[in-house]
């Protein structure tokens, strides 16, 4: 199996059963998260950005600024699966949290990444975790964490489950 790949597994099946704690917005006022957190229409609007992984459910698939694949449900965790909203130009330096300053990344490359903006796409690349996976890998992440498999061909969302 792909390194890390179990522990994203695991995360997902977790997040999937209840193990994650969930933002709760029904209480919670934005502001109050404070200008260093991107605010929840931010995260949705650049998960929304990011490039889609072709044939699979952009709901739960994509490609951060890197190229790495990731999922959805697994944020802010060290598998190779996971991912960060990550200011572009960094909040110590003087980045906003807005739109325009935010980009998915997998969560091993945005922890290399610190407050620098001035590091290559090639190094980030470089500190990124190494994740291959077949098409029966990543249908094993979303049965774990959705219970069930969606594929996106032509615009059809065909279903499928593993048996």
């Amino acid at each position: 199996m792909v390194r890390g790949l179990s522990k994203a597994v695991r995360a997902a099946a977790k997040a999937a059963h209840g193990g994650e704690q969930k933002e709760e917005r029904t209480w919670r006022d934005e502001t109050a998260l404070g200008p260093r957190s991107f605010p929840y229409h931010v995260k949705e609007a650049c998960w929304a950005k990011a490039e889609p992984v072709k044939g699979r459910d952009p709901t739960r698939w994509r490609r951060d600024a890197l190229g790495n694949i990731v999922f959805r449900k697994l944020v802010g965790c060290q598998g190779c699966l996971c991912h960060d909203y990550d200011h572009v130009v960094p909040y110590s330096k003087g980045g906003e949290s807005t739109l325009d300053n935010c980009q998915l990344l997998q969560a091993t490359a945005n922890r290399a990444k610190g407050n620098h903006s001035n590091l290559s796409k090639t190094t980030l690349v470089q500190r990124s975790a190494y994740c291959v996976l077949s098409a029966r890998d990543m249908d094993l992440v979303e049965l774990a964490a959705y219970g069930d498999v969606v594929h996106k061909e032509k615009g059809n969302g065909l279903g499928c489950r593993i048996q």
